[in-house]
């Protein structure tokens, strides 16, 4: 199984986020990740993936603007159907607590709709989400004064968000 995760990060705690997810993925022992920046992904690659994830930071509740431009390299994908049933899931950071993250989560997951994807987030009977997280994804805050960029707790959110995708992609793919 192939897993692409594809963020843009700032001050790089959506980095670490991404990478807390890829070890997720990878400990289940059934995938093979890659985790890129916006700046490295390649949309040509994916078709050819079984699972997509992608984050950013959120600013003011939508998405940052480098992953927007990514994501709008998709269009050629949505017009042949290349994307139709592939598992995607999403994550967001954002600096100050209620700073918008349900509504980044969910202007992250729009696109996927729009490809046909299948659409996994974490549900509240995962021990790591059933206080701190989210349903549409993994979201964070980070402080900006922070001293390090993730707390145990929001690296075991990412990890189970990346399990959890590989869970479903090797169900589907069943």
């Amino acid at each position: 199984m192939k897993v692409y995760i594809v963020y843009d990060s700032e001050g790089g705690h959506t980095e670490a986020l991404a990478k807390a997810i890829g070890r997720g993925a990878e400990d289940t022992g059934k995938a093979t990740v890659y985790v890129k920046h916006v700046d490295e992904a390649d949309v040509h690659t994916l078709p050819e993936m079984d699972a997509i994830i992608w984050g950013c930071p959120g600013h003011f509740g939508s998405v940052s603007s480098g992953l927007k431009k990514w994501i709008d390299k998709l269009g050629y994908l949505w017009a042949r159907g290349k994307l139709v049933d592939k598992v995607g899931a999403v994550f967001c950071t954002i600096a100050t607590t209620h700073g918008g993250l349900e509504a980044t989560l969910l202007n992250l997951i729009t696109p996927m709709l729009h490809q046909g994807m299948i659409i996994v987030g974490l549900p509240g009977n995962i021990p790591e989400n059933a206080l701190y997280g989210s349903y549409y994804g993994v979201g964070i805050s980070c402080p900006i004064e922070s001293s390090s960029l993730l707390n145990e707790q929001d690296q075991a959110l990412g990890r189970a968000l990346g399990e959890r995708v590989v869970q479903v992609t090797t169900q589907l793919k069943k």
